[in-house]
């Protein structure tokens, strides 16, 4: 060792001592500094748990593409109203029927032979208890406002699904699409000249809209079948429940029934 390393081991000792350092630990130096910085630990893999086969499948949900073939099929085999009302009863492919809300079916109310079919969203718990659509407090308004409109005997009045969901909460676009062969069936059977859509649930559902049903009310569409062999003219108004929240909207709801009772009273073409 120099005479230069020894005197600044000497002070390095030195400043150590006045430190507090009086004793050597290890005979290798450690950084501190480095040996405390932090490192995140990896990330424990999680294996997934192993499902049973039958619990798979229950958490998959319904298979909406089987439902729907087995309504069509069914729908198809129906003649009159009353077969299409049984095998809506007997049909298991809608979760709404199981959800708990629901006592009994609920399909339509009016006369079979209508010129105009009415379609609401769905039953609520007084149509649930009657079995019939359109019976609670919205349903007393729409009956006046149809009897005012000079059309109480020349309605056929349903919904887009035919259980009561849940809270009475708006029917998803899977348990319309469900119940949806049915309804066309209902339709071609009853042979109408123009269809009233009651609400946005039930404008999205057939006219395949976006929109909401204050851009949509009063405007005439074209409603098509699945298979494209029926056509009929379509107009959106606002539902009833909504005029019960909303009375100023009522005149909304009135000019569309004039217009639609002006078109279903206007002589066709050769008459």
């Amino acid at each position: 060792m120099t005479p230069q390393s020894a005197a600044a081991v000497e002070s390095l000792l030195a400043f150590w001592a006045e430190a507090g350092v009086d004793a050597m630990l290890l005979d290798a130096p450690i950084d501190r500094i480095e040996a405390g910085k932090f490192v995140a630990p990896k990330p424990v893999e999680k294996k997934p748990l192993a499902v049973a086969p039958q619990r798979a499948l229950a958490n998959a949900g319904p298979d909406v593409s089987s439902a729907i073939a087995q309504a069509q099929a069914l729908a198809a085999a129906c003649q009159d109203l009353e077969a299409l009302k049984a095998a809506i009863s007997s049909f298991d492919g809608c979760p709404l029927k199981f959800e708990g809300a629901a006592r009994q079916a609920v399909f339509a109310r009016g006369a079979a032979d209508a010129p105009l079919v009415v379609i609401g969203e769905g039953p609520g718990a007084e149509e649930d208890a009657r079995g019939e659509p359109f019976v609670g407090r919205a349903g007393q308004l729409l009956d006046r406002m149809l009897a005012a409109a000079g059309l109480t005997d020349r309605v056929f009045i349903t919904n887009t699904v035919f259980w009561r969901p849940p809270g009475n909460r708006t029917p998803t676009p899977a348990e319309q699409a469900v119940c949806a062969p049915f309804l066309e069936r209902a339709i071609q059977l009853v042979r109408p000249k123009m269809l009233l859509l009651v609400g946005g649930p039930s404008t999205k559902s057939l006219l395949k809209k976006e929109e909401g049903i204050l851009s949509l009310r009063g405007r005439w569409f074209e409603w098509r079948s699945a298979d494209g062999a029926l056509e009929l003219p379509a107009l959106p108004t606002l539902h009833p429940a909504f005029l019960l929240r909303q009375p100023a909207a009522k005149k909304k709801a009135w000019s569309d029934l004039l217009t639609l009772t002006e078109r279903l009273d206007r002589p066709q073409r050769g008459e």
